[in-house]
């Protein structure tokens, strides 16, 4: 096997238009404000059960989008409401859905891990680690045989990494050439565990080395080296070349979900991310190239803090589903529209 060369993609910050510096920046911070209205309503038990924010890992959502068409499919684990936002999912439906409301995404079935859409592509959220790798395995298979150049981002943790169905899918991809984009947001930690205690191979791009599989790392705190490995990856896969792996390095402020004070970490550690936070970094390139003016960047924050208001007042107002729900939606009545 001869070895690929990795390459760690750090921007160097080409110009893009305005108007694509503006779409990241408020679409990280849509998805940042959401996540900590989130919290506290947790706090405030208005939510229950499971929940994992994405607070600190909105540059990925935000790089995948402006890289890929709405035509092409998603899915990914239960750390997912930042990725919906980004498909397209409207703040209402997805507050809704973690308040348990029948005007949720999955109608308050899903809950906070579960989100899903097949009019926006978004096949979850889900709550079995790992199952998501086979599933998108399978989505962009689909693509394949009916001949579109559609692919799948299939998204997993650092975690989910260790599952066997990983190693099964990644060989089933190479043999057969499915257009699927292989994606592990690495946080540095699977819940309380670090990569380091869990493997011997700390640069998770080289798993996909095993499968001569196209693989590389990424520097997932910033949306615009995300928003290029992406553009390189599915020129590749739509070219008919097969899979391709992406190593996204990444970070959660917060613990792994709501219960888990995260002490783990060193506060040194969390710093240094934040001192690279992604919205304050593009914040202040918007600025230092005069692609917006303070007052702009001003009313952008206004916009999405009244947007976050109006879906948590949304969620609250709705009602919550009947009884008779239960027995809904449980099986396919017709041949899985979603994949026609």
């Amino acid at each position: 096997m001869v070895e690929k060369k990795k390459t760690t993609r750090r921007s160097k910050k080409p110009t893009y238009s305005k108007e694509q510096y503006l779409e990241w920046y408020t679409l990280m911070l849509r998805i940042r404000k959401f996540e900590e209205r989130a919290l506290m309503a947790y706090g405030q038990q208005k939510i229950r059960g499971f929940c994992h924010v994405y607070i600190g890992q909105e540059a990925v959502a935000a790089g995948i989008e402006s890289a890929i068409r709405k035509e092409d499919a998603i899915v990914t684990a239960y750390r997912q409401h930042g990725i919906a936002l980004g498909r397209g999912l409207d703040a209402n439906s997805c507050m809704a859905e973690l308040f348990g409301k029948e005007t949720g995404a999955v109608k308050g079935k899903g809950g906070s891990m579960h989100f899903f859409s097949a009019e926006h592509r978004y096949f979850g959220g889900n709550g079995i680690v790992g199952a998501q790798i086979p599933i998108g395995t399978g989505i962009a298979f689909a693509e394949k045989y009916k001949g579109t150049d559609n692919l799948c981002v299939t998204m997993f943790g650092d975690g989910a990494a260790r599952q066997g169905a990983l190693y099964e899918s990644f060989n089933m991809a190479m043999t057969w050439k499915i257009p699927v984009i292989y994606v592990v947001e690495n946080n540095g930690y699977a819940m309380g565990t670090s990569v380091a205690r869990t493997s011997n191979v700390g640069d998770m791009w080289k798993i996909g080395l095993a499968f001569d599989m196209p693989s590389e790392s990424v520097d997932g705190m910033d949306p615009v080296a995300v928003h290029e490995a992406f553009e390189k990856a599915a020129k590749h896969v739509r070219a008919g070349n097969g899979p391709y792996y992406l190593e996204v390095k990444t970070y959660r402020y917060k613990g792994h979900s709501v219960s888990d004070p995260a002490k783990y970490r060193t506060k040194e550690e969390v710093q240094d991310y934040k001192d690279r936070d992604p919205i304050k970094m593009i914040e202040a390139l918007i600025i230092d190239k005069k692609l917006a003016t303070a007052d702009e960047i001003k009313a952008i924050k206004a916009d999405v803090k009244a947007e976050i208001d109006a879906c948590v007042k949304f969620a609250e107002a709705s009602s919550y589903p009947d009884a008779e729900e239960l027995y809904t939606d449980n099986y396919v009545q017709e041949d899985y529209p979603f994949l026609t």
